[in-house]
């Protein structure tokens, strides 16, 4: 006889109030900075490939300014890569530590799914690389570029195509790309780091504990943190270290549980102030001077030539899709989860495939990997777009498929018939939700009966006159 199962959790399954809220909030605002990133890497395409503006694209990005005295006289392109994108990865770790504290990461069987998924998301790609190199002959220096899912890009083309996409899906791609960023900043502090200046990265540690300190006193005011994180980034450049970590170790300090009295967490407060800049400036503007290669028909053919750039094409598109779609089917058959009933594992298999959208730190990470090779490094981020594009084109065919059940799936989740503001499939099984529906539809019937009446009193009326007298004869009713 088979053994009971311990458990009847579903995967994938209805979020609770609180957390639908909160992810469609963050998703609304990650959803437009992904339309602004969108248009950025079209305008840097545009700008570096028409030859009467090519030259001004090369100039903009590699005009220096900045202290020199303080390490800090850095290009365009440099000081959008290690100083905008420390404001990216501060909404990074902000979003882990809620994830960790409030959300789904919280429970361990419940973060078993996406922790896996995106573990298998960027270990198949990274072994898909690895495996076209040794075959072909590349380096192995860019085994970590396509590991990464770029989630601001993947709700850019949901927005584009216009898929209804569940909610619960929608929350599982965004956990898995907070997973996944904060397994690409592990990535990128332990193999991109070749030297450390440890008198820097020291004075960086005593900041981040005096950032930890004032936080724990309760300290308000941005023009005590904003000083204190700009000293702290500085010094994390110069330790060798990559400067984002700065940013991730300061989101992670914030406390993102509510205390009493506070309808908010200051980490939540912090960051719906400051994921606007990330999403609406910060990753755009990065994107703007990272994404303007040169495109030709020999580039795009030395795409599936060359092992390097082939690795990363199929880690995106096949290894991304393989890795995550395997981890969740893996973690559901020996958990004994099972599949939300209104989802099918092709819906599970088309977010894989839109998490091979790989965009933001894929192309930091190949900046890093192939330091010092300009031609490289130029081909690596053509293959970087070439295999977004195609993961793109896939997850919007496979989607497209299943988007007339997504509508009814979202429409069911906004129905608010007693319009009390909360969807009715949260109130389903409280007896006062019940109560007001008889109420209303009781209301409704008594109206309904009164013009039923009324056309019976008219069509009776009606159907006299031919017979009668006329109105002159007509007696008493």
């Amino acid at each position: 006889m088979a053994a009971p199962s311990t458990s009847n959790r579903r995967v994938l399954g209805r979020l609770s109030l609180p957390e639908r809220t909160f992810v469609a909030d963050a998703l609304r605002t990650e959803t437009v900075g992904g339309v602004l990133l969108l248009v950025a890497a079209i305008t840097a395409l545009v700008w570096a490939n028409i030859p009467a503006l090519h030259d001004s694209y090369e100039s903009v990005s590699h005009f220096h300014f900045g202290p020199e005295a303080l390490g800090l006289h850095l290009s365009v392109a440099h000081w959008a890569a290690d100083g905008l994108l420390a404001v990216f990865f501060f909404v990074a770790g902000i979003e882990l530590k809620r994830e960790l504290v409030a959300g789904d990461l919280r429970d361990p069987k419940a973060a078993a799914l996406p922790v896996a998924a995106a573990l298998c998301g960027m270990a198949v790609p990274a072994l898909v690389y690895t495996l076209t190199n040794l075959t072909g002959g590349g380096s192995l220096d860019g085994w970590a570029v396509p590991t990464a899912t770029d989630i601001a890009f993947a709700l850019a083309v949901l927005a584009v195509i216009g898929t209804s996409l569940p909610s619960a899906l929608r929350a599982f791609l965004l956990t898995l790309a907070v997973v996944d960023d904060l397994f690409a900043i592990l990535i990128i502090a332990v193999f991109f780091t070749e030297r450390i200046d440890f008198a820097a990265l020291g004075g960086a540690v005593v900041g981040l504990a005096v950032f930890w300190l004032l936080l724990r006193k309760g300290v308000r005011g941005w023009y005590v943190y904003v000083p204190l994180a700009l000293v702290i980034w500085a010094l994390m450049y110069n330790s060798g270290v990559h400067a984002t970590i700065a940013g991730v170790a300061m989101g992670l300090m914030l406390r993102c549980t509510t205390g009493e009295g506070e309808a908010h967490s200051p980490g939540e407060h912090v960051e719906h102030l400051v994921r606007p800049l990330s999403a609406g400036l910060a990753v755009p503007l990065f994107a703007l001077f990272s994404a303007g290669v040169v495109v030709s028909g020999s580039a795009l053919g030395d795409v599936f030539t060359k092992p390097e750039t082939l690795g990363v094409v199929l880690g995106l598109v096949v290894g991304k899709a393989l890795g995550i779609f395997g981890g969740t089917w893996l973690t559901a058959r020996f958990t004994r989860a099972s599949l939300s009933d209104d989802l099918a594992w092709p819906d599970v298999f088309a977010v894989a495939t839109l998490a091979g959208i790989g965009f933001t730190v894929s192309l930091l990470i190949g900046e890093l990997a192939f330091d010092g090779d300009a031609v490289l490094t130029d081909e690596v981020k053509a293959a970087v777009l070439t295999g977004s594009l195609i993961a793109a084109t896939l997850a919007t065919v496979l989607l497209k498929l299943r988007n007339a059940r997504y509508r009814r799936l979202c429409e069911n989740e906004e129905r608010d018939d007693d319009l009390d503001g909360i969807p009715d499939i949260y109130e389903e099984d409280e007896p006062e939700y019940h109560l007001r529906m008889a109420e209303i539809h009781e209301r409704k019937a008594a109206e309904h009966r009164r013009i039923a009446q009324e056309k019976a009193v008219a069509r009776h009326g009606l159907a006299e006159v031919p017979g009668g007298a006329g109105e002159e004869d007509d007696g008493p009713a």
